[in-house]
């Protein structure tokens, strides 16, 4: 039997949220205890040239709506970046989390061999549904939350491989 479009998508979507939002919990908690701005963390990054902590969240949530635009003739909400706290990145996840969890599974599935365009500046390619899920939107959705994860991290939150990793069950 093989795996439904749905299938290798939302699950591991609403998963990932549930990561980040128990990431918060924790950066919020350790801020707390540390008596440190909760901005600080929230406007964190690793890099001059990376997104801050909030922007790993919403690029997460801008990849994991937009597969179902692509693929969909879902339209697909809109939300402005300006989480600026842990309570308005809770709520982007929660928004995000809902619209996921709205979408009738037979609406995605069937798009397997449906030809998505990305573009790149002035570089293009054309794939299949499947191939765009498998080899575009899942990597960068996890590299967004294993960097909302590093950033946390590296700002001494006490995070790890378990964190990620998430509950099993």
């Amino acid at each position: 039997m093989s795996l439904s479009m749905h299938k290798i998508s939302v699950p591991a979507f609403v998963r990932g949220f549930s990561v980040l939002s128990s990431l918060i919990d924790k950066a919020e908690a350790f801020a707390e205890e540390k008596k440190i701005a909760p901005a600080v963390l929230v406007n964190a990054r690793l890099a001059p040239d990376m997104l801050p902590f909030s922007g790993q969240i919403q690029r997460a949530s801008d990849t994991s709506k937009g597969v179902i635009a692509r693929l969909t003739s879902i339209e697909v909400p809109k939300f402005p970046d300006e989480e600026a706290d842990f309570a308005e990145l809770r709520e982007r996840i929660a928004k995000t989390v809902a619209f996921l969890e709205s979408v009738d599974p037979s609406t995605l599935d069937g798009t397997a061999d449906k030809e998505v365009t990305l573009k790149f500046g002035k570089l293009g390619i054309t794939l299949s549904g499947e191939d765009y899920i498998q080899k575009f939107v899942l990597p960068n959705f996890y590299f967004h939350v294993t960097t909302a994860q590093n950033i946390l991290r590296h700002n001494g939150v006490p995070v790890g491989k378990l964190d990620y990793l998430g509950s099993l069950g």
